[in-house]
């Protein structure tokens, strides 16, 4: 990111469920590329579990902005696949404007240094460019002392990207 743009990672209050809310349909839309999700009978994309955000203490979110505009979100939760995991990545979303200009990867670098702990990172597989923005993101965080796993099951078909960054 240029040293001209101002990044700024805030965590959401109650009030800002709805303008979540907004952008997880344009996440979702970006995103059915690769999950082939339809919309519903009311024109929209479903995300039941936006709530849990704010209520749970195993999760968290924050709103993305650069130069005070909204550039995306990041929701963090405790859903996670492999043994000695604590949290994961659930949704990060950066606006078409944002990307490939470091917005990304320095929203997550900022959400890794403020939440401490052993994270996983996954990626479905049909999501290419994502397996190859967080492997970047994740080998420039840890300078590369992180596990790439492959899950392949019931549960997950995508690469894991594992690191403990608590120390």
């Amino acid at each position: 990111m240029s040293a001209s743009k101002r990044l700024h990672l805030r965590i959401p209050t109650p009030a800002d469920r709805e303008l979540i809310r907004r952008m997880l349909e344009l996440y979702l839309h970006d995103f059915s590329e690769f999950d082939g999700a339809d919309l519903d009978e009311h024109g929209r994309f479903d995300y039941s579990d936006l709530d849990y955000f704010w209520f749970e203490p195993t999760h968290a979110a924050f709103v993305i902005s650069v130069d005070d505009h909204l550039a995306g979100f990041v929701l963090v939760d405790d859903e996670v696949f492999l043994p000695g995991s604590q949290r994961s990545i659930t949704e990060f979303f950066v606006l078409r404007k944002y990307r490939r200009r470091g917005v990304g990867l320095a929203a997550a670098h900022e959400v890794f240094r403020r939440l401490p702990g052993r994270w996983e990172v996954q990626v479905i597989a049909p999501n290419v460019p994502a397996q190859h923005f967080w492997r970047k993101v994740v080998e420039g965080f840890t300078q590369g002392r992180f596990v790439e796993t492959a899950l392949n099951d019931e549960r997950w078909q995508g690469p894991i990207f594992t690191f403990d960054n608590t120390a």
